[in-house]
């Protein structure tokens, strides 16, 4: 088992908070937040492009007024993907990873977060124009001011990081991984995670099992039943006991803004799901046996 990192166990996404969700006002924001550390979720996820690039200066606005100390919590956010929006001047979608706007939008980050460091700073989707030297030129230069503590990826496959690292190491990996989305188990996404010590983070930890119904989630629905009185859990903490069982030690990234979800989550750490159990409900989710 990895040795746990200074992330929470769970990380609190901030993606829904702001236009692109709950349009949450700046009291909302200092009460969630404050709700969030209460529960021992201190770390809170960002991307440059949330809330068509506002979702930061909202959170920022909310922070600086909000009392909590900057040393109490992690901030972790991405940059590289070029969004359409009215904010932006962008004509087509498309991946911007020069030395200059890394280094440009870290700073963008930094300021609208007031915040005068990140504890993680990833790029956001791999782009087939990268380049590892332009990269490790921004991500040293940040690093050597204190502007970025840590530096990662997000939805990078294993040989993507390895072509970076022959510039720069990476510490961390935020991809899709779920109950219903279990690919990077498989592929050597999070093999990657163990045998180079990268922390392993999962964004949209409960998959599409409450968005859809569908045969997979109806057989996930039925063989999980008698464990959530067995465990004395919800459907959402057995999703999320079930990801944290993995030996790459997954963070979670919870998108959600209910409080009770939030504190529930936390609960779900706490849960020491059993070894056929776990296969039961991966042999649900994928509609036959193991090989």
């Amino acid at each position: 088992m990895k040795t746990p990192s200074k992330y929470s166990r769970i990380i609190a996404g901030t993606m829904t908070w702001g236009s692109w969700g709950k349009q949450l006002s700046k009291n909302e924001m200092i009460s969630l937040m404050n709700h969030c550390l209460e529960h021992g979720i201190t770390t809170f996820d960002h991307a440059d492009i949330y809330g068509a690039y506002g979702n930061e200066e909202e959170f920022g606005k909310a922070f600086s007024e909000s009392r909590i100390q900057r040393e109490d919590i992690e901030l972790i956010s991405k940059c590289g993907i070029q969004y359409v929006c009215e904010t932006r001047n962008n004509v087509t979608k498309h991946y911007e990873y020069s030395t200059d706007y890394i280094i440009w939008s870290a700073e963008r980050s930094l300021e609208k977060l007031h915040t005068e460091y990140l504890d993680l700073f990833l790029l956001h989707r791999p782009s087939p124009l990268m380049d590892p030297e332009p990269i490790a030129e921004a991500v040293e230069r940040l690093m050597s001011s204190g502007k970025i503590r840590a530096f990662g990826v997000s939805n990078f496959t294993p040989s993507q990081i390895e072509m970076i690292e022959t510039a720069v190491a990476v510490s961390a990996n935020q991809v899709e991984c779920s109950l219903t989305a279990e690919g990077v188990m498989y592929d050597g996404t999070l093999d990657d995670c163990i045998t180079k010590k990268r922390v392993a983070m999962a964004w949209s930890p409960l998959g599409s099992y409450f968005r859809e119904d569908s045969e997979r989630t109806q057989r996930i629905k039925e063989v999980m039943l008698p464990f959530k009185e067995k465990y004395q859990a919800s459907e959402d903490q057995l999703i999320l006991a079930w990801l944290m069982k993995h030996p790459a030690h997954i963070h979670p990234v919870v998108g959600t803004t209910h409080m009770d979800r939030l504190a529930d989550s936390i609960k779900a750490s706490e849960i020491n799901m059993e070894l056929e159990d776990w296969f039961t409900l991966l042999t649900a989710s994928q509609g036959h046996k193991v090989p």
